[in-house]
């Protein structure tokens, strides 16, 4: 029998839907925090070992609700697509068709205008789900967008807009769209590129919009092949980071030569007091250059780049050279200055065995580890209100515990990082290595 790593141990999927309530909890869950911790991932139904992709099965949907100390519910739920409709039965998902791969959204799980929605790149819908995870529908946000949308957009703390990169494998553009606050695309540019890049992620800062076209491309043979994911390390393609004006066209674009490399997930971005674009990234040497089947080409570093829109080359310098990856930071600063950042630690061999708490300014950092079983997955910070200071808050992540097989979802104080959680809520099952997720406060 062939072996596939993304089929076993943590990134195995899970066979049940599962609801469970009055979780137990280790120490006390902050009162403050009221909503819901969502994560997505794939939990693929009959992959063939031979060539599953880690990035192509069938998404599930992860949920805690919290509210007044306690651990109401976690619920985990398919999102149906094609394949689970097939596989399940059930009635076949309300909305516009996708062009492929059956409707699958397993990348990150948002809210927005109200609604909730389970997100991927590459062509296909947004779908919307209900507040206890039950699919609904896939969306066109009412009708207003043109393709598909992306897995990775950037809300603006100051409007509520998302901006977002979009693509597809059969265009030779980046789309810019923004999304409204009202949920309704509002904005959509084209922008030409030389191929067809992976573009999994963007950033803003007040005045720009970044673009990512790096060295991961469409391979025609690959795709004409039937690969589940055809895109290949094209190194020759060459690597570069666009300055779009939010408000511009795409013949208004700066572009800017970096060394070739691919990045998943930047941190932020931001303008500094001579107007720079300072950028802070997970970057990955190389990607889907000899593993076809999962991002595991060596350990991801973080780095930085910044680009002068008057010109001249790119600054990149290395900030920290372990391996760490799914970087995320307090989104009440997306697009602004900002100090602390979070990452989840990627050893060599995959392990995700720590999160790590950067100081951007002082260039020191602290580390959260809870013994080599504790496997962490992206962390995401809280703020304590509204008003707090920028690491007054906590740090939120779902931890798999390679000795007992189990789940759990950790709450540690961000200015406390290293200390035990200040709660560890009991999961009634595992769950498995996946992508992003989201805090998501009750709405008042």
């Amino acid at each position: 029998m062939i072996e596939n790593p993304y089929l076993s141990g943590n990134f195995a999927p899970v066979e049940e839907e599962v609801t469970s309530l009055n979780l137990p909890v280790t120490g006390q869950v902050p009162e403050e925090l009221r909503g819901r911790l969502l994560r997505i991932g794939p939990n693929p139904i009959a992959a063939d070992p031979a060539s599953h992709h880690w990035f192509l099965g069938t998404g599930m949907v992860h949920g805690l609700r919290l509210r007044d100390g306690r651990a109401e519910w976690y619920r985990n739920r398919y999102v149906r697509d094609d394949d689970v409709v097939r596989i399940c039965g059930g009635a076949a998902v309300p909305g516009r068709k996708p062009s492929h791969r059956a409707g699958i959204a397993n990348t990150n799980v948002i809210r927005h205008a109200g609604r909730t929605f389970a997100i991927i790149e590459a062509g296909n819908a947004p779908v919307e789900l209900t507040d206890e995870l039950e699919t609904l529908c896939r969306s066109d946000f009412d009708g207003t967008l043109q393709a598909g949308f992306t897995a990775h957009p950037k809300r603006d703390p100051d409007t509520g807009e998302l901006h977002a990169a979009v693509y597809s494998p059969h265009w030779k553009h980046i789309q810019y769209v923004v999304v409204a606050a009202d949920g309704r695309v509002r904005r959509s540019v084209d922008v030409p590129v030389p191929g067809r890049p992976m573009v999994h992620d963007c950033a803003i800062t007040e005045n720009w919009f970044l673009l990512l076209d790096l060295p991961v491309v469409l391979d025609r043979w690959a795709a004409i092949r039937g690969d589940g994911l055809p895109y290949r390390w094209k190194p020759e393609y060459g690597a570069r980071v666009g300055l779009l004006p939010r408000e511009g066209t795409a013949d208004q674009v700066l572009w800017n030569e970096i060394e070739p490399c691919y990045v998943f997930h930047p941190m932020n971005a931001y303008e500094d007091t001579a107007g720079r674009v300072v950028m802070e990234v997970a970057r990955h040497a190389r990607m889907f250059a000899s593993d076809l089947r999962g991002p595991n080409e060596g350990a991801p570093t973080l780095d930085r780049w910044t680009f002068d829109p008057k010109g001249g080359p790119v600054k990149e310098e290395r900030l920290d050279d372990r391996g760490q990856e799914f970087p995320r930071h307090d989104e009440r600063l997306v697009g602004k200055p900002y100090r602390y950042g979070y990452t989840a630690t990627y050893s060599a061999n995959g392990d995700f065995d720590g999160l790590l708490k950067h100081d951007l300014r002082n260039g020191t950092s602290e580390i959260h580890s809870e013994g080599a079983a504790r496997k962490f997955l992206e962390p995401i910070f809280v703020p304590r209100g509204p008003d707090t200071a920028e690491d007054d808050g906590w740090v939120m992540a779902y931890v798999y515990d390679a000795s007992t097989d189990g789940g759990d979802v950790v709450i540690v104080h961000a200015q406390d990082f290293m200390a035990p959680p200040a709660a560890t809520i009991h999961l009634p099952q595992r769950v498995p290595f996946g992508f992003h997720g989201n805090w998501v406060p009750d709405e008042t």
